[in-house]
């Protein structure tokens, strides 16, 4: 094999990638190869093909779509139980055999369809855990006595110290003890802007280094640091999140074993009394099938998915009908603040020229300041660039970045330095500065000539719609949510100024952020958590329910988290909670019809003579009935904007809004 010097390889889009991995799947290979044929199926019904070669069809989708079910089943059976698999197969068997066999290929193919989702999402999140551990690089350049080794980064001991350079992630948790730089930590902490480092400060393994050169001693062992802490947080709340249940399963062993007992009761007593074998076995496969829970499924189903479709029209991908009915539940929301409430990029907000400075007039300052910036790569260098997009800006001269404090450059025959530096400030000049920071913002001062000009506000805008979904959500859910951060307070508290969020925790690192989820649930409620980074993954795990930003969201955030706004459209989080909570009604109500027809035609077939064609009618009637009244969300008119008519329609089936849950700190 020949390979061109200097040629790329192929990569294939994320898109393809995912589609590749979901189909390596065994459940997705044998689900899609069923609803395939249970489509072959119904369109060779539809147009008068010939019987034989539909019910071929139907029969292969049962052998497709059913063998892992009743592999399950039968495994579980050894195991002493029954599980709702099983009883779903025989159903579909039994329908098959009183002629019903496309309501038995509907149920396998729902079955199936559940079972691939199911383990395409646990498969996307296994490998997303991997990808952020491959955040830590694989080795690292470990100084010992006046050499440099490099080394695995796995092989490092608390005490080593490694060199850093520019561009390079860092390869442990360690303390700086030699250098500056400004370090991305994004994806530990969240900050939308890199943090300068300096000897004594922490850094973090799987950060991105800037322009500076640093030397740290590593602190903690590879398996212990808080990308690998991150890992196992998300790994240990999805396996325990992948334990709920729908409420129909919630019962399913009982009904099942009730069903089951009830079917063989129904045949062999009366033969102990000498009954007929015909009629008998007759009244008990009447029974079986009036009895079995293809309403109740389809009363669940039908709901659930039509908000999912419902939802993904609007820009709110709900991964499962799991989620969709543990939505209806949240009664308390919380929030990351960087890349959620907020835009995740800092934006130019201020430019102040210092009276009897070099620079009077403010728009001559930004073109100056946005010159000299004009080379860097830093998010406040390009803060500044485009904010100054309709100023003549060109390239400075001698530009020379400064790691952990700003930049200097020449522009014609002028210094100028942006920095994060006081030097020099007068009183007036750095109560200013002091302001501006302390309602949120970063302030970088603008030096002509080493003397201070001016100075520029930067900070992260509160999206468009974010203080009215609050206030949306609070009246959705009886209780104000909360802002979890792994910023500093100050920014922290600018953001819950403008969005009218009362209750804020910063400076947390992802364990802090799980450990506050975790008393909110000890408290009674259920929460919504609403992240878009890394390091908000264990949250969104953790939590009753995970948002994600679909945006400029993490791979791992996306992937562990149940919901994802695609549009990053804060907007639709109250309609969604909205529409779920109607499903919720929707499913309470199919239910209801469902278990009420299923009781008169088992009592009908008890005490009297229920006829087979009319138990098949009654039964298949309830299943059609609740399948269309599903349905009913399909429409626009489900997509409410108000929490307010829940309440009405909540007051009147005595349904305890979830607003009502206790407290917390």
């Amino acid at each position: 094999m020949i390979t061109q010097v200097g040629a790329r390889p192929e990569v294939r889009p994320a898109s393809t990638r995912r589609r590749a991995r979901a189909w390596s799947l065994s459940e997705v290979r044998w689900a899609t190869t069923a609803t395939m044929l249970f489509v072959l199926g119904l369109v060779t019904h539809l147009v008068d093909g010939p019987p034989w070669l539909s019910w071929a069809l139907y029969l292969a989708c049962y052998v497709t779509g059913g063998w892992e079910p009743a592999w399950s089943g039968l495994q579980a059976l050894r195991e002493r139980t029954l599980d709702v698999d099983l009883l779903m197969v025989a159903a579909a068997i039994g329908a098959a055999a009183i002629g019903q066999v496309f309501d038995g290929a509907l149920l396998i193919v729902i079955f199936a369809t559940s079972g691939a989702l199911e383990a395409i999402a646990t498969k996307r999140t296994k490998d997303s855990v991997h990808e952020l551990l491959a955040l830590t690089p694989e080795r690292a350049s470990r100084l010992t006595a006046g050499s440099e080794d490099v080394v695995d980064t796995a092989d490092l001991d608390v005490g080593d110290v490694i060199l850093i350079r520019p561009g390079e992630r860092v390869g442990g948790d360690g303390q700086v003890v030699d250098g500056g730089s400004d370090v991305d930590q994004a994806t530990i902490t969240g900050e939308p802007l890199p943090v300068a480092k300096h000897p004594g400060d922490e850094v973090f393994a799987g950060t991105l280094n800037g322009t500076g050169m640093l030397k740290v001693r590593i602190t903690r062992p590879a398996g212990d640091t808080v990308i690998a802490r991150i890992a196992t947080l998300v790994e240990d709340a999805s396996a325990t999140k992948a334990r709920a249940q729908m409420v129909v399963e919630k019962f399913e062993q009982r009904y099942s074993i009730g069903m089951v007992a009830a079917t063989v009761a129904l045949f062999v007593i009366p033969l102990l009394f000498g009954a007929a074998l015909e009629p008998t076995l007759l009244r008990a496969m009447t029974f079986m099938i009036v009895a079995s829970p293809c309403a109740v499924v389809l009363a669940t189903m039908p709901p659930l998915l039509s908000a999912i479709a419902n939802a993904g029209r609007h820009g709110v991908l709900v991964k499962s009908a799991v989620v969709m009915e543990k939505l209806a539940t949240v009664d308390q929301v919380a929030f990351d603040k960087t890349g959620t409430l907020t835009e995740g990029t800092p934006q130019l907000v201020h430019v102040q020229a210092f009276p009897g400075g070099a620079v009077s007039d403010t728009e001559e300052l930004l073109a100056l300041a946005a010159t000299a910036e004009y080379p860097s790569e830093h998010p406040l260098a390009k803060a500044v660039v485009a904010a100054a997009h309709h100023l003549p800006v060109g390239q400075p001269d001698h530009f020379t970045s400064i790691p952990g404090r700003g930049i200097s450059a020449h522009v014609g025959s002028r210094r100028i330095d942006v920095s994060n530096c006081r030097d020099h400030l007068t009183g007036d000049a750095l109560n200013l500065v002091a302001a501006l920071e302390n309602d949120g913002h970063t302030v970088a001062v603008i030096y002509v000539d080493e003397v201070p000009a001016g100075l520029l506000g930067f900070t992260d805008r509160v999206r468009p719609g974010a203080a009215d979904t609050i206030t949306r959500l609070a009246r959705l859910t009886g209780t104000t949510p909360v802002l979890l951060t792994g910023d500093n307070p100050r920014s922290a508290a600018r953001v819950a100024s403008e969005t009218g969020i009362s209750e804020v925790r910063a400076n947390l690192l992802p364990q802090d952020k799980v450990a506050v989820i975790h008393g909110i649930h000890q408290s009674g409620a259920n929460v919504m958590v609403v992240g878009d980074g890394v390091n908000d993954a264990p949250a969104l795990a953790a939590a009753h329910i995970g948002t994600a930003m679909g945006g400029n969201g993490s791979d791992l955030a996306l992937n562990t988290a149940d919901i994802v706004i695609t549009r990053d459209d804060l907007t639709t989080l109250p309609s969604v909670v909205a529409l779920a909570r109607r499903a919720q009604r929707l499913v309470i109500a199919n239910l209801t019809i469902a278990v009420v027809i299923i009781c008169v035609l088992v009592a009908w077939d008890l005490l009297g003579t229920l006829p087979l064609p009319l138990g098949v009618a009654g039964h298949e009637g309830s299943t059609i009935l609740v399948g269309l009244n599903g349905l009913r969300l399909l429409g626009n008119r489900a997509w409410r904007r108000d929490a307010a008519p829940f309440r009405q329609v909540a007051a009147r089936f005595s349904v305890r809004p979830s607003g009502t849950a206790q407290g917390h700190e």
